[in-house]
């Protein structure tokens, strides 16, 4: 699923994302994490988002597991500033790379679940966040490029002569995203020269200009496709079915979070509630996911990835993964895509 498009001279990469412990165990998820990166290599993915919050396993322990049993895939890591310090980031990177020879990207975070902030005391409001990760991914990118010590007098992070040791190959570097979905998100992105991932609008309105000067950016978005609307519907309803506690968690978190793409999926979702449009929004409204969904036959959705090319995005982050042969039709659907944007 690494292909151009005529539009562009920017390749087209998907990534899957790393499926969580629910309810598995110990070695029944950790057999599940080896077997999703396989199926995500194998069928072409560039890499895997890994997430990260209060309840979850380590993202940097889970990234060794993928690196572990898989040759390419490179594991995109949810970095969340107040977990760790910075240098604590390179030196990560930089290990991981010295052990197996890979890259492992990095997936900026700047907020995060309302309960788990409080919890670690952080009530930095949500446009300081970003210019607290601002700070952060500076530093990180700093140490991870420039040979000699970093020196840096910020608001939020000082360093002094600060050298990382080992040193990472350039070839090794990280790409960085950053979530884009706020004008402080995209701010942020366009500060550190990062990618801006957003959770995407239906793809008739997305607006090119919204990428604020952007020139690498992505959505994150899941893929229900099949031969038919019929069949991809079928599964789509069986996959989410209609959930009256999970609409009532999502109206929970929905009061607690100062998300920007969490109120923007939640106004739209209102609007998008009938199969005639692939964009989907059942499962973010039952909180099975947190992003939303095209469903329909493969030219349908194939059509609608071609509009979101033509707008400019160029990374697409999947949903989890629930089998290998749903990637299958992912890669089936992508193929058609890349095929039509190129025509």
């Amino acid at each position: 699923m690494h292909n151009r498009a005529s539009n562009g001279p920017a390749t087209i990469e998907v990534y899957s994302t790393c499926p969580t412990p629910a309810g598995r165990s110990r070695q029944e998820f950790v057999e599940h994490v080896a077997a999703v990166a396989r199926w995500s290599e194998e069928a072409g993915c560039r890499g895997i988002l890994v997430y990260t919050d209060n309840s979850l396993l380590d993202p940097w322990l889970i990234s060794q597991l993928i690196l572990q049993n898989t040759r390419r895939l490179c594991p995109l890591v949810a970095v969340q500033p107040v977990y760790m310090h910075p240098y604590s980031v390179a030196k990560m990177v930089s290990s991981l790379a010295q052990l197996y020879g890979r890259r492992v990207h990095l997936n900026m975070v700047a907020g995060g679940f309302a309960n788990d902030l409080a919890a670690l005391c952080d009530a930095t409001p949500h446009d300081r966040r970003y210019d607290r990760m601002v700070e952060y991914t500076t530093i990180i990118q700093r140490l991870l490029s420039d040979p000699a010590p970093v020196t840096y007098q910020g608001e939020f992070y000082k360093v002094n002569d600060l050298k990382l040791t080992p040193p990472l190959p350039s070839v090794l570097r990280p790409d960085v995203f950053v979530s884009g979905s706020s004008p402080a998100g995209l701010a942020a992105a366009r500060k550190l020269g990062a990618i801006a991932v957003k959770y995407p609008k239906p793809a008739g309105d997305e607006d090119p200009a919204s990428l604020g000067g952007n020139a690498d950016s992505g959505i994150r978005v899941g893929l229900i496709a099949r031969e038919t609307e019929s069949q991809a519907w079928e599964v789509a309803h069986a996959r989410f079915p209609t959930d009256r506690k999970g609409q009532l968690t999502h109206q929970l978190a929905m009061k607690t979070s100062d998300s920007a793409w969490h109120q923007q999926l939640s106004e739209l979702a209102g609007d998008m509630a009938n199969e005639s449009n692939p964009y989907w929004l059942v499962p973010f409204q039952t909180y099975k996911t947190f992003c939303p969904y095209l469903v329909g036959s493969y030219g349908r959705v194939a059509g609608e990835l071609v509009r979101y090319i033509l707008a400019g995005y160029r990374k697409f982050i999947l949903d989890i993964p629930p089998e290998r042969e749903e990637l299958s039709h992912i890669a089936t659907t992508f193929e058609l895509a890349i095929l039509q944007a190129n025509s």
